[in-house]
């Protein structure tokens, strides 16, 4: 049986399962949970960064935002709140619409 030790998606055993498989996995404490959605982050993002369509990047994007919403839940916030916040610093700040590159800034 091949070891994964990873976080999977909530229906990831029904699949298993349903294709007669056998399986084992645990619930995670708290603690762990954020451990695991973090290094599923960058799972995510890895694959964003190799994706080599805008099909499969969007795909990838999906994945990454579902790791968020579950971050933000996690850390007792919403998606939303997190769009507040993003929304907030975009005004503030600006965002990425104008692809400006810095390359240096004099002392």
């Amino acid at each position: 049986m091949p070891t994964y030790n990873k976080l999977i998606r909530d229906k990831i055993p029904q699949i298993i399962k349903s294709k007669g498989k056998e399986f084992s996995t645990k619930i995670l404490n708290d603690e762990d949970y954020i451990k695991y959605l973090k290094e599923k982050a960058y799972e995510e993002l890895d694959e964003y960064c190799a994706a080599e369509t805008d099909g499969e990047a969007v795909e990838e994007l999906a994945d990454l935002l579902e790791v968020v919403r579950a971050l933000s839940k996690q850390h007792g916030s919403t998606i939303e709140k997190v769009e507040k916040v993003r929304k907030n610093k975009a005004k503030k700040r600006g965002g990425f619409e104008e692809k400006v590159f810095l390359i240096g800034v004099e002392d």
